[in-house]
């Protein structure tokens, strides 16, 4: 129940930079993965699993690229900036409606996209861990407690189905970790600032499992104020 086949006809990515025109990454980023089991399970809280770490692969080859016109909403937040008085001004305090914001834009996306996914909960320190919790989801559903359809990626974008993998569904293209890779990835968002914390891939070429396969989830640890330093009284 570690090893799992997951399959979605057609979803997007969209890159942490795209603004009008939405970009796709051509693989499914770690954070992605890490909150559709969350999902898959009913859990709500982003940090109850934190230390799992999974390897994901790509089975067969990488999918094609569509291009489309869609309508898309941009939600505008108000961060305190310099425009925060107009803002305030013209919606309400925290109120700024999508349907102002609307507009048809170009948007990428992935279509028959075959994901092998990889877990090991070794290092949770949660009482019941990932892998267990999917197991349970998988071979008694009635158990969990979960709402909405299952998706990955944007909501949209619902799953054909997740199962155990099996060796007759094909070979895998692992990501794997490489500083130097051209596969910039996010493995953590923070919901709060919007900022993530991002790892760079290489693609392999059918090879077989390694330890670079490995992707922790965790979160970044909050970077320590400098105090400043204290003035001296010059006596003359």
């Amino acid at each position: 129940m570690n090893t799992l086949y997951l399959e979605c006809p057609c979803t997007s990515f969209p890159r942490s930079f795209a603004r009008d025109y939405k970009e796709t990454y051509l693989y499914p980023p770690p954070s992605t993965i890490y909150g559709f089991l969350l999902s898959l399970v009913g859990e709500e809280d982003l940090t109850a699993h934190l230390g799992v770490k999974l390897a994901i692969g790509i089975i067969g080859n990488s999918p094609p690229i569509s291009r489309i016109v869609r309508k898309q909403r941009h939600h505008k937040f108000d961060n305190g900036g310099a425009d925060h008085k107009k803002r305030v001004k013209k919606y309400g305090e925290g109120i700024y409606p999508p349907s102002q914001f609307s507009k048809p834009n170009f948007q990428e996306l992935l279509t028959d996209l075959k994901i092998f996914i990889k877990l090991d909960s070794s290092n949770e320190s949660a009482t019941v861990k990932l892998d267990e919790r999917v197991e349970i989801a998988l071979s008694s559903p009635e158990q969990i407690t979960r709402f909405g359809g299952l998706s990955l990626g944007e909501s949209w974008s619902l799953i054909n189905g997740i199962r155990p993998y099996r060796l007759d569904d094909g070979k895998i293209q692992w990501l794997v970790k490489d500083n130097r890779g051209l596969i910039g990835l996010p493995i953590w968002i923070d919901r709060k600032t919007t900022r993530g914390t991002f790892q760079r891939f290489t693609l392999s070429n059918f090879d077989e499992f390694n330890q670079n396969c490995w992707t922790e989830i965790k979160a970044p640890v909050p970077a320590k104020k400098s105090k400043p330093r204290s003035q001296k009284k010059v006596e003359n």
